[in-house]
């Protein structure tokens, strides 16, 4: 399964600590470049050396692919060569992806985050030849997005193997949490492997994960780094207290308000003016934007 050069890239090409950056909107709705240029810059600024842009977070579904390539062009613009910027190019329209991967290179990605084509709920046959478009559609490097609950459907472990044969696909965020396949893909795939699940963090990285790509880390990027080289140092007990006692007090809140909702809301807490989201996804209630902000004093974060 896959090939020896691709093992350690996964660093250099997609970063550690990234964070599925939210697309903030304007009180109208409309597309916020201003404060995207700030909270990207706010969080480079505090240990993210990764972005994820249009990605499920960044209301990637709500969003045109106009609006997307302006906030990535705004965001290139303001961090540089500071952090690696993904951009999201996965749908569950084939030709649609396409369009959005090359509209992605153009606008300056770095690489794409493909995502298991969701609500058709494609054999694994038809999700090797969507990726397989998308990876010809560009020269840049590609990371599958494993989300089976929100797809509909899982990458087996077989699919993953063979997609990783493809020059351009090296790295795997798992929002699937099987442990016990996965350990296996780490160590003989040649994929780099990123936690797509906050509460997942810290076991991922004692399989061999290469970092996360998170939404808590809105909230709190220091403590998300610090997870990070703490366990990179060996200081397990450090490591697990930050899990414990701030990303997962937040990660409580992420569960039950989804991603979007929460992360919007905590950066509002902060200081951070992203607007609400778009619907069908629906801001934080005032009963839960207090419960939120009781338990980010908790957390250390406000």
């Amino acid at each position: 399964m896959g090939t020896s050069s691709k093992v350690n890239r996964g660093a250099d090409v997609f970063g550690t600590t990234c964070v599925a950056m939210v697309t903030p909107f304007t009180p109208e709705g409309e597309l916020d470049l201003d404060a995207g240029r700030r909270l990207a810059a706010h969080l480079v600024s505090n240990g993210i050396d990764s972005l994820v842009l249009a990605g499920t977070t960044g209301e990637s579904p709500t969003t045109t692919t106009e609006e997307k390539t302006a906030l990535l062009r705004a965001v290139k613009d303001e961090v540089g060569d500071r952090a690696k910027l993904i951009a999201g190019a996965g749908t569950n329209n084939t030709r649609t992806s396409v369009e959005l991967a090359k509209a992605s290179a153009d606008a300056g990605a770095d690489a794409l985050l493909v995502v298991t084509p969701y609500y058709s709920k494609p054999s694994q046959t038809g999700v090797v030849a969507h990726v397989m478009a998308v990876a010809q559609a560009t020269d840049l490097p590609i990371c599958l997005y494993d989300i089976p609950g929100r797809s509909g459907i899982p990458l087996a472990a077989s699919t993953i193997a063979e997609l990783a044969e493809l020059e351009t696909v090296q790295a795997v965020k798992d929002a699937k949490g099987n442990f016990f396949e996965s350990a296996e893909l780490i160590e003989h795939s040649g994929l780099a492997w990123y936690s797509g699940d906050d509460p997942l963090n810290l076991p991922w990285l004692s399989l061999g994960a290469t970092g996360f790509i998170s939404v808590v880390g809105h909230a709190a990027p220091q403590a998300l780094r610090e997870l990070l080289t703490s366990f990179e140092a060996g200081d397990l007990a450090r490591a697990r207290e930050i899990n414990a006692d701030t990303l997962n007090v937040l990660a409580k809140h992420q569960a039950a308000l989804g991603g979007v909702t929460f992360a919007k809301a905590a950066l509002r807490l902060q200081g951070f003016e992203v607007g609400d989201p778009r619907l069908p996804v629906a801001p934080a209630t005032e009963e839960q934007v207090e419960a939120l902000r009781t338990d980010m004093q908790k957390a250390g974060v406000l």
